[in-house]
């Protein structure tokens, strides 16, 4: 092993309630890609933010060495100056300022006291060389796709000198190209003596690209893995994350399809009077009473369009065609004329638009369902407990109390606080978006484990994911969208990622 450029010991780490990291010991060595791995809630993130100083030296106890000096963060800035750069899977770009403008915010080439423009657009194109993005460094970063902004997000690393690169889950919004691209520009990295730490729940991208894994499972270092050679698998890395073998993380289940039909959409069409375009045409399919219907494409295809469309089109399309729920024609103006005739929507953007990180879980969770917990227009608050506590127990939402802010939780537990708000509003038709996106292996098990106990029960899913080996693992059948169409349809038993693409690139 190489000298080790990094070595936490022993941190300590606690919030109200929560010891976030107990006794960790970490180490990087010098020149190679070191994969970060764990359930939501392990201390992952908890831990690199403890290493780039936003959690300052004095919030925490134990010892930091870097490039063999002890150091004392009492900001990001100190981190900074000292090599480390960190980068968010929320990114922190400014989508209105030019790519050039991004690259050196807060680290402005001067001319004396002003701005050197000139050399700044020189350099802004060196760093865009360096990471292979071929764009106009005057580009607005709004102009941009998330995979270039992760690239911009990079060049702007390396602007600063960097020696260790921190990127937490940096693929989490990319497509397959992209996420590629991104890798090898990480070995492209090392190679060139950048240091990276990677955070990611993707394992079959750990095992492609990690020199050495280390395992954080409840706030404790589990173990460190060589990685070089293919010596690690998946399932040891599942058994160390999750404390326990789990062979097959899609769970059997009976066939629960019954012969009626809860919705059915006809010739369905979306025109976005923002874009000039239709992002829908002609689109028709039914949901079977007891069955998970998967919807497949490639980002843009127009999934989430579909789904926003029929429950309450909420974005404010044209819209022409039909559709029925349990035979009766319906017409939603509005979200709740959906829940009213009782179907669900969980955003893929469980963050931004699914969820109020400000708000407690118990707030969250009744958020959809009020009137049911109120009387007279004023909420029983002890009704309001009840119901989160027992949405707590049956999802299992990791919190000491429905009392803690929705914000302070992982990804995961989100991801559940954000499905209990739905199921609350006792739905029979519900509609998944990229359910598991951004969370781990385990918490993936548990909210297929959801899916499979409600299906049983008789409710009907409708899962739009980006995974295929989700769709196809979840699934009873599978419609395949492309540019707005609907261009196949297949049943489980005939389905295979091949078929599936070639569908969803038509």
């Amino acid at each position: 092993m190489n000298t080790p450029i990094l070595e936490m010991k022993n941190i300590v780490k606690e919030f109200p309630g929560v010891k976030a990291l107990n006794n960790v010991s970490f180490q990087v060595a010098e020149g190679e890609i070191h994969c970060l791995v764990g359930e939501n809630g392990a201390g992952k993130s908890t831990l690199m933010k403890v290493l780039s100083g936003v959690y300052p030296h004095g919030s925490y106890s134990g010892e930091i060495l870097f490039a063999g000096q002890e150091q004392t963060f009492s900001g990001i800035h100190d981190s900074e100056i000292a090599g480390i750069a960190i980068i968010y899977q929320e990114l922190a770009l400014v989508p209105e300022m030019t790519v050039y403008e991004n690259i050196f915010l807060g680290h402005e080439l001067r001319n004396g006291p002003l701005v050197d423009w000139n050399e700044t657009i020189k350099q802004a194109g060196e760093m865009l060389r360096k990471v292979k993005l071929n764009v106009n460094p005057a580009a607005k970063v709004k102009e941009l796709g998330v995979g270039k902004q992760q690239l911009v997000e990079i060049a702007k690393a390396l602007s600063k000198n960097v020696k260790l690169l921190i990127l937490d889950e940096p693929t989490a919004a990319l497509n397959e190209d992209d996420s590629e691209n991104l890798l090898n520009l990480l070995r492209e990295l090392r190679d060139n003596g950048v240091t990276c730490i990677l955070i990611s729940h993707k394992l079959k991208e750990v095992l492609a690209i990690a020199d050495s894994i280390t395992v954080l499972r409840d706030g404790q270092t589990i173990c460190t893995l060589d990685a070089k050679g293919g010596k690690v698998s998946e399932q040891v890395l599942i058994k160390h994350m999750v404390g326990r073998e789990i062979d097959n993380i899609y769970p059997a289940r009976k066939n629960t399809r019954a012969d009626q039909t809860v919705l059915e959409v006809k010739n369905w069409s979306a025109y976005d009077p923002k874009l000039g375009r239709y992002v829908l045409k002609d689109v028709s399919f039914n949901i079977k009473k007891g069955e998970i219907v998967g919807f497949a494409g490639l980002m843009g295809s127009g999934r989430t369009e579909l789904a926003l469309s029929i429950f309450g089109n909420s974005v404010g399309y044209q819209l022409s065609g039909e559709f029925y729920i349990n035979g009766q024609k319906q017409d939603f103006g509005h979200p709740q004329n959906a829940i009213q005739a009782k179907m669900a929507y969980v955003t893929e953007d469980r963050k931004a638009k699914g969820l109020i990180l400000i708000q407690d879980i118990k707030q969250n969770i009744t958020l959809a369902n009020l009137r049911e917990i109120a009387n007279n227009g004023v909420v029983d608050g002890n009704a309001e407990v009840k119901i989160a506590n027992e949405y707590k127990s049956s999802l299992n939402i990791k919190t000491p109390s429905v009392e803690q802010k929705v914000g302070n939780l992982s990804g995961g537990n989100q991801q559940k606080v954000s499905l209990a708000k739905w199921l609350f509003a006792k739905p029979d038709i519900l509609i998944l978006d990229e359910p598991t996106r951004g969370i781990d292996v385990g918490a993936k098990f548990e909210i297929y484990t959801i899916m499979t106990r409600l299906v049983e029960q008789g409710m009907s899913i409708i899962m739009i994911s980006s995974e295929l080996p989700e769709v196809l693992g979840m699934s009873d059948r599978i419609y395949i969208v492309s540019s707005g169409k609907i261009t196949g349809e297949l049943p489980i038993e005939e389905a295979t990622q091949e078929k599936i693409m070639h569908l969803a690139t038509n």
